[in-house]
């Protein structure tokens, strides 16, 4: 992945497809892979799962929703922290079985620890 975000300097963006979950291949249980990138640094913030129901509500609401797979449930991005994401845009890739949602961070950052990203961690290569 090169960090780069459709749209830039890449190539043009890709068309937008009408709104709902009809165009991403859920898995087996269900869920998809959200990559969450901020919108405007393209910086990873984090990545969740979601469901038919948590997609809908995120592409209504302009507000993360995901699916906990260890809770069984909604929940939508920052209801305790405060740390909210608004979405910008919603990209579905070529198999349609991963999305990017991209978004404005508000507040601290995209991780439970309070961190920005989750993404802290780099392994030696």
């Amino acid at each position: 992945m090169s960090g780069r975000a459709a749209g830039d300097a890449t190539g043009p963006r890709p068309e937008a497809e009408p709104a709902g979950s009809d165009v991403v291949a859920f898995g087996p249980d269900g869920l998809v892979p959200a990559v969450v990138q901020d919108a405007t640094s393209h910086e990873v913030l984090m990545v969740a799962y979601m469901n038919a129901e948590s997609l809908r509500r995120t592409l209504e609401t302009k507000r993360t929703w995901f699916y906990s797979r260890s809770r069984r449930e909604l929940w939508p991005k920052g209801e305790t922290s405060g740390n909210r994401q608004w979405v910008r845009g919603v990209l579905v890739d070529c198999d349609g079985d991963a999305l990017v949602i991209e978004v404005d961070q508000e507040g601290s950052g995209a991780c439970h620890t309070g961190a920005r990203t989750c993404f802290l961690r780099r392994l030696e290569v």
